[in-house]
């Protein structure tokens, strides 16, 4: 009985072991993506006001300067709202590095013309090691609210 007991205590051990050393983190934005500060974001978009008029129509995005690194980017993606930092994650803050765009898509200014999604914040074209930060959005009425 007790080598039972004592095979099964092997077992459950080794089992627990591969499974921690099996679990890993599955972030794209890790130690390589080091060219964006963690700075706080908390603001609110009135959809009312006509500079944000055109995110009421799916599929249009919008640039909101003087948040997070470069700005923020929203998009109306049709299931709902999602916002970007607008600094390529993937350049060293410079003032070509911003991601411009006004549909689902936009580019960094600088001369590799790096593309993303604005939908998953992905590089569009070349693979790129870092994707786009994004920013919390929720939604009440008319106002969004984007924070991090």
């Amino acid at each position: 009985m007790s080598k039972i007991r004592y095979m099964k205590k092997i077992f459950l051990i080794t089992l627990t072991s591969l499974f921690l050393v099996s679990c890993s983190k599955n972030d794209v934005n890790n130690e390589n993506c080091k060219f964006l500060l963690n700075i706080g974001v908390n603001t609110n978009i009135n959809l009312n006001l006509p500079q944000y008029s055109q995110l009421l129509f799916i599929s249009n995005s919008v640039y909101v300067p003087n948040f997070g690194n470069k700005g923020i980017i929203v998009t109306n993606s049709g299931t709902g709202f999602i916002a970007w930092d607008a600094a390529d994650p993937n350049h060293s803050q410079q003032s070509c590095s911003i991601v411009n765009g006004t549909g689902l898509e936009g580019t960094c200014g600088c001369t590799d013309a790096n593309t993303y999604s604005f939908i998953t914040g992905q590089s569009l074209g070349v693979a790129l090691p870092c994707t786009l930060k994004r920013y919390r959005v929720e939604q009440s009425g008319n106002t969004l609210f984007i924070s991090n």
